[in-house]
């Protein structure tokens, strides 16, 4: 038993994913339950999961709800069903925290579109702004970072800001553009994006809004903005799901990533939600690292604690400052 202990945890060391068999017959579900309870352990999952895994976690957020979740939980692992960055953000927030993600190679798109290094460059060219910072970006561009924001916040981050405040907003152009447009803002943006959010094909979705008046196009401002000026309404992962609850309408076309559409069915069970089509072949429209994580990697992941995410403490304490910034400004903005 222990040689294979060994052999799994070296697997994991090596390739950073798992690829472990399990006995088809054991019961994940109440198997998880119980090394939760065992390890003190919680589960924090993206709406962009499996449905499965949305089942087990302990709490389904966007960035913004599963940053402040990291922050406060009393847990001595966290398990954090997600990407790359975000378990990264969940350390940051938790050093004396073991924390884990059920694959090591789930990264993300629009985080690898910002290499630390062309980014310094960049930074340095504009001496006299600071960086507001997506949150979707490595532990390296937090640390070169002033503030972090999230499609939830970004808006009342910005606006906190004085208008003469010259800004670089990083990685993502999209949600940059749409902040510049709606804050009339002139930020500096780097020329990154989200695979995800660029797929969509914005004349399929006009050509089925034809054919189906009723429907509103709900979109995250990560979108394109040729598809966000079509849009009935634009918001965050969480926005979009409240609104779906709350709005009038039936009929909704969901321009983010599908995952989302199962809490939404679940909250709004009366509602027609349909995911935007690509503009290729596919059908789907899910983020192929959020993907990677599933419920045996879950369940592996719990059990022999890894692939667990570390980092130098100096990055930590540097990337730290951003976030602190980003909560503290949250909770301030929010109780104003």
């Amino acid at each position: 038993m222990e040689k294979t202990l060994n052999l799994a945890k070296q697997n994991l060391l090596e390739k950073g994913f798992l690829d472990i068999e399990i006995d088809p017959q054991l019961d994940l579900f109440a198997e998880i339950e119980k090394l939760k309870k065992e390890k003190n352990a919680v589960i924090l999952a993206h709406y962009y999961q499996e449905p499965d895994i949305q089942d087990v976690a302990d709490f389904i957020g966007d960035s913004l709800g599963l940053a402040q979740e990291a922050e406060k939980t009393e847990a001595d692992i966290i398990v954090f069903a997600g990407v790359h960055f975000m378990a990264e953000t969940a350390k940051i927030l938790n050093p004396s925290k073991k924390v884990v993600l059920p694959d090591l190679l789930a990264g993300c798109s629009l985080s690898d579109s910002c290499p630390p290094d062309a980014f310094v460059a960049f930074k340095e060219k504009h001496p006299d702004h600071i960086v507001i910072s997506y949150v979707n970006c490595s532990a390296e561009i937090k640390a070169l970072s002033d503030i972090i924001c999230t499609s939830s916040n970004a808006q009342m981050i910005v606006d906190s800001l004085p208008k003469d405040q010259k800004i670089i907003f990083a990685p993502d152009k999209n949600l940059g553009a749409y902040i510049n447009k709606t804050s009339g803002r002139d930020m500096l943006l780097w020329d990154g994006t989200c695979q995800v959010h660029e797929i969509f094909s914005l004349e399929k979705i006009l050509e089925f809004k034809k054919e189906n008046p009723e429907a509103k196009l709900i979109a995250h401002p990560e979108c394109e903005a040729a598809l966000l000026d079509h849009a009935d309404y634009i918001g965050s992962t969480s926005n979009l799901l409240k609104y779906v609850q709350e709005d009038s309408g039936q009929v909704y076309i969901v321009a983010t990533e599908a995952g989302i559409l199962y809490q939404m069915a679940q909250k709004a069970p009366s509602k027609t939600l349909i995911p935007a089509p690509p503009n290729n072949s596919c059908a789907c429209n899910d983020c192929p690292y959020m993907k990677l994580n599933t419920l045996e990697k879950l369940y592996l992941c719990l059990k022999y604690e890894l692939p667990e995410i570390t980092m130098e403490e100096s990055l930590r304490i540097k990337a730290k400052k951003s976030l602190d910034k980003m909560l503290e400004l949250s909770e301030k903005l929010v109780v104003s």
